[in-house]
This record gives structure tokens, C-alpha cells and sequence, in this order.
């Protein structure tokens, strides 16, 4: 008898297991994995620009200077509360670069002729295959590329003063410095 009441307490262990492990990943910084473009070039795309959908966009173009690659959507609510953070990078001069991922074209051009665009160019990924390429899970996403068009940090959420001033600008100045 004392056995058969022993199995009444395995749901309950296995449901504290269950509880420890769930709130062991709420704690787990998603930053904190590693990606595995990392230092390694931009995939290779074509892709068109969103405004001209006739010209094309190649990962050579990411080449030259230090960028913000800015992974982004329409439906996305974060992306619309970093875009004028993203706005306020742009006019102190940096470079950055949006992917509008998984988007309806339309909707795009009307989000950003509605909030500004802070992109110096802006690649259309409407069917994802550059996102999916990248890693990318979760939006927004942010990449910094070296001046050779090399991932150099990936970020995911969304990019804010805080991220920005401790972990961004960093990377993003000692790059500009390299040859």
C-alpha cells in the first residue's frame, strides 16, 4: 500500500521540474545566443529596393562602411517603437540599412512615408529567404556588418538608448576606426 501512494507524488515531482525549467528560460537572455553568421559575410541575395522595386539590392552593396543591417515589418509593434530611435542613429550619421521581412510591399511604403525613414536603403524580403538566411527569429533584429560586409554582432528586440550606448555604439566605433 505505502508503494502504491509513493506514484501519487510523480505528477507533483514532475510538475516542479517542469515549473523550475520554465522559469530557468525566462531568465535566459536571447542576446545571449550566439549567432552562426557570426564574422562571417552577409549571405549572398538579389533583392529589390522598396522604392524601386525594379532595382535590385546585393550584399555587395553592404560593403564600404560600418552598417546597421535593420531587420523589420509592418506588423511588427516593436519595429514601430524603435523607428524613431532608429530615425534619431540616422541623423547623427549612421549607416543603416532595413530588410523589410515578410511584409506586403504597399503597407511598407505607406509605414514609412507615414513615420520617416531613417534607412539609407531599404531591401524588400517579402517571401524571406534573406531572413532565413540570416537567422533571423524574432523582430526586430539588428546586425552590425563591417566596412567588408561581415557580421560582426548580431541583436534581437529592439534597439534602444540603453542597447545602443552599452553594447552598439562600441562595436560600431571600433570598426569605423579599422582599416
Amino acid at each position: 500500500m505505502n508503494k502504491q501512494r509513493s506514484f501519487l507524488f510523480i505528477p507533483l515531482f514532475i510538475f516542479v521540474v517542469l515549473l523550475g525549467l520554465f522559469f530557468r528560460g525566462l531568465s535566459l537572455d536571447p542576446n545571449a545566443m550566439p549567432s552562426a553568421l557570426l564574422n562571417k559575410p552577409v549571405p549572398q541575395f538579389s533583392l529589390p529596393r522598396l522604392e524601386n522595386l525594379q532595382e535590385l539590392q546585393t550584399q555587395n552593396s553592404l560593403q564600404g562602411k560600418v552598417t546597421l543591417l535593420n531587420v523589420w515589418a509592418t506588423t511588427c509593434v516593436t519595429c514601430k517603437e524603435e523607428h524613431a530611435f532608429l530615425r534619431q542613429l540616422s541623423s547623427q550619421g549612421i549607416h543603416i540599412v532595413g530588410v523589410d521581412h515578410k511584409d506586403d510591399t504597399v503597407d511598407a511604403q505607406r509605414w514609412i512615408a507615414q513615420l520617416g525613414n531613417p534607412y539609407d536603403d531599404i531591401i524588400v524580403d517579402e517571401e524571406g529567404r534573406l531572413g532565413l538566411d540570416l537567422g533571423v527569429f524574432g523582430l526586430p533584429e539588428t546586425y552590425v556588418i563591417d566596412k567588408h560586409g561581415v557580421i560582426r554582432y548580431k541583436h534581437i528586440g529592439d534597439l534602444n538608448q540603453r542597447v545602443w550606448d552599452e553594447t552598439i555604439q562600441p562595436i560600431v566605433k571600433n570598426l569605423q576606426q579599422q582599416i
